[in-house]
């Protein structure tokens, strides 16, 4: 009797240690998976526009300046067979839209924004079970100052399934960021800006406002 208790308890205490040893060997192999950069980005799947759903922003500043944005939306253009990209923001503050227009180069998973020297902005795209969303990895580097890390969920749509949204938190949980800015989906888009509108519209803008 007492040896069958024994036996009982000793294969409880078995499982119970399995279990923890499970979950402390899968925890770093889960933010492996959530964090994989894609292996190779398609072109014509990013052509045109995306709406920002969530951001976060190491940067206290970045993160206080996108709530006082009402919408961002980011269109990519590639109009030739290189890997170089327009992309624009535009960031809406109220009945003003505010338009950052950008040269960037791809490679792969990776690309880089064509900017002023002393800062350099470096992306990757991060794998997502959102069927028509994007995940960008963003750390931007000024001179003489510390490494900003940004996380940004676009979409086709101006919302995400619940699923979705926690798999994107989950990858912020990850990098350490706090949690994210959700976008109101019900507030209005800019419109495209037309050839013939200036790239100034941009002028008197810090690089704070360049980040959504």
């Amino acid at each position: 009797m007492m040896t069958s208790v024994y036996r009982d308890m000793f294969t409880l205490c078995a499982t119970v240690l399995l279990y923890f040893m499970s979950v402390s060997h899968s925890a770093p192999l889960s933010c492996e998976h959530l964090l994989r950069p894609l292996d190779q980005l398609e072109a014509g799947p990013m052509e045109g526009r995306w709406a920002l759903v969530a951001g976060s922003f190491r940067d206290p500043a970045a993160l206080e300046a996108l709530k006082r944005r009402d919408s961002v939306t980011v269109d990519f253009c590639n109009s030739s067979e290189t890997s170089n990209y327009a992309y624009t923001q535009i960031n809406r503050v109220g009945d003003k839209c505010q338009y950052f227009p950008f040269n960037i180069s791809i490679e792969g998973s990776t690309f880089t924004f064509d900017v002023r020297d002393n800062i350099n902005f470096t992306g990757t795209f991060l794998h997502t079970s959102c069927p028509d969303c994007v995940v960008i990895h963003l750390e931007i580097e000024e001179l003489r100052k510390n490494k900003s890390l940004d996380l940004y969920l676009i979409s086709r749509r101006r919302e995400v399934e619940p699923k979705e949204m926690e798999e994107y938190k989950a990858q912020l949980e990850c990098l350490k960021l706090p949690p994210p800015v959700v976008m109101d989906p019900t507030k209005e888009l800019c419109p495209e800006q037309t050839p013939s509108e200036p790239a100034a519209a941009q002028t008197g803008e810090k690089t704070e406002e360049q980040k959504a």
